[in-house]
């Protein structure tokens, strides 16, 4: 099954996070990449869930029963999934290289190129931060095989929806 990429509206209290993780372990789907921060109003989060289900050929009923499933718990607040081609999907990596004085030039030009940051440099290394698409960042570290990578941090998918359309944040509803 395709990824699907879920944004989740929902009270931020303690333990929300693990009951929308296990319906969707009990349901056969595997979270790729999960983020969670408070919105604009701190007594909400945003979760942003992307996943991929277990069983292929229901894979489309599935999903839409477990986002189903997630409404009805009585924290949620709203449910939205987030077609990439309707939607802003970004992700962040911080990434550490090992790199000396013949092989910084080489670093900054790709980093250049992906307009990605030097956020920290030592002597023996260099740490980038860059944000995009995930093929974007897909693309930079395939870029960076070459060089020795000494650690390596996404932050994984956050995504909103295009357009006027959205969750009021202060009034608590679609509009």
């Amino acid at each position: 099954m395709p990824r699907k990429v879920l944004s989740v509206l929902v009270d931020n209290r303690a333990g929300v996070l693990a009951r929308i993780t296990s319906l969707f372990g009990r349901r056969g789907f595997n979270i790729d990449s999960l983020s969670v921060a408070a919105t604009d109003n701190p007594a909400l989060s945003r979760i942003t869930i992307v996943t991929s289900g277990d069983n292929a050929e229901n894979g489309v009923c599935e999903l839409g029963q477990i986002m189903r499933q997630t409404e009805k718990l009585l924290e949620t607040r709203a449910v939205f999934l987030v077609e990439p081609s309707a939607g802003v999907l970004r992700e962040l990596l911080l990434v550490k290289v090992a790199a000396d004085e013949s092989t910084r030039a080489h670093l900054r030009e790709i980093a250049l190129i992906y307009k990605a940051k030097i956020i920290d440099l030592s002597p023996g290394s260099m740490i980038f931060e860059l944000t995009g698409e995930p093929e974007k960042i897909d693309a930079y570290l395939d870029m960076l095989r070459d060089y020795p990578i000494l650690e390596l941090c996404r932050t994984g998918i956050t995504a909103l929806g295009r357009g006027a359309l959205g969750y009021s944040l202060k009034e608590g509803q679609l509009g």
